[in-house]
C-alpha cells in the first residue's frame, strides 16, 4: 500500500514527462535523465504537460509500483510545482510538499490567513 512519509526522499523530474510511459519507461527516465535508481525510500514524481496528470514511481518489497493521479478539469485546477532552485538544478521537495502536490492542494498564504482569522472569530464568539 502506498504511504508517503517524512522518512522518504522525493524527486520531481525536471520538465514535462510523456504520460504514455509505463513503469519500465519511467525507470529509464530516472536512470538516464535523473542519474538515479528507483529504490526503497525514494519517490519519483512525473508531471504531464497539461499539469493535470501525475505519475509516482517508487520501489516496494517485491518490485516497483506506479501510481497515477488525474485532476478533474475545472474542479481542482493544476498540480502546483515547487520553486525551481537553479543552484541545485532541482525542485527541492519535502514530505509536506509532496502530499500537497499529490492531493492537488494549491496553498495560497493569503487564503490561509483569511481562513484562520475567520476561525478565530467564530471560536471567540
Amino acid at each position: 500500500m502506498f504511504n508517503q512519509n517524512n522518512t522518504m526522499r522525493y524527486f520531481l523530474c525536471l520538465g514535462r514527462t510523456d504520460m504514455r510511459k509505463g513503469i519500465s519507461s519511467l525507470y529509464g527516465v530516472v536512470y538516464e535523465k535523473m542519474n538515479s535508481e528507483v529504490k526503497n525510500g525514494v519517490l519519483f514524481i512525473f508531471i504531464g504537460s497539461s499539469r493535470r496528470l501525475m505519475k509516482l514511481l517508487h520501489a516496494e518489497d517485491g518490485g516497483m509500483v506506479m501510481y497515477v493521479k488525474r485532476l478533474e478539469a475545472g474542479l481542482a485546477g493544476l498540480f502546483k510545482l515547487p520553486e525551481y532552485n537553479p543552484k541545485s538544478n532541482s525542485y527541492p521537495m519535502e514530505w509536506r510538499d509532496s502530499v500537497m502536490m499529490v492531493e492537488g492542494i494549491q496553498e495560497n498564504p493569503q487564503q490561509r490567513l483569511r481562513r484562520l482569522r475567520a476561525e478565530r472569530k467564530e471560536y471567540h464568539v
